[in-house]
């Protein structure tokens, strides 16, 4: 997709989606949800990237408030997986499974 192509989408969108990429910590998220073909548990997300609880949990914010992940609560739980209407959307799905 070129950039003249993303004049036709909400620019505010587009902020978030591009500052939500911009993160490496981000990227390995979305990394790791691309390998996978279910949802996975925010805390097992957060030790796969060692880190603590109230900082991956910033970071699927920032995800979700983007779009790019959803999230689905389960008693205490939650569980995240990839959006595909907005990898669609964006035309990002190959851009993520290629991360």
């Amino acid at each position: 997709m070129t950039i003249e192509q993303y004049s036709n989408y909400n620019d505010e969108d587009l902020i978030k989606i591009f500052k939500a990429l911009a993160d490496p910590v981000r990227l390995n998220i979305l990394r790791i949800l691309s390998k996978r073909e279910s949802e996975l548990g925010c805390g097992e997300i957060g030790e796969l990237l060692n880190m603590s609880k109230s900082a991956v949990s910033y970071h699927f914010k920032t995800l979700r408030e983007a779009g790019l992940t959803i999230t689905r609560k389960a008693g205490q739980n939650k569980f995240v997986r990839l959006n595909h209407d907005t990898l669609e959307k964006y035309s990002l799905t190959n851009l993520i499974n290629n991360l």
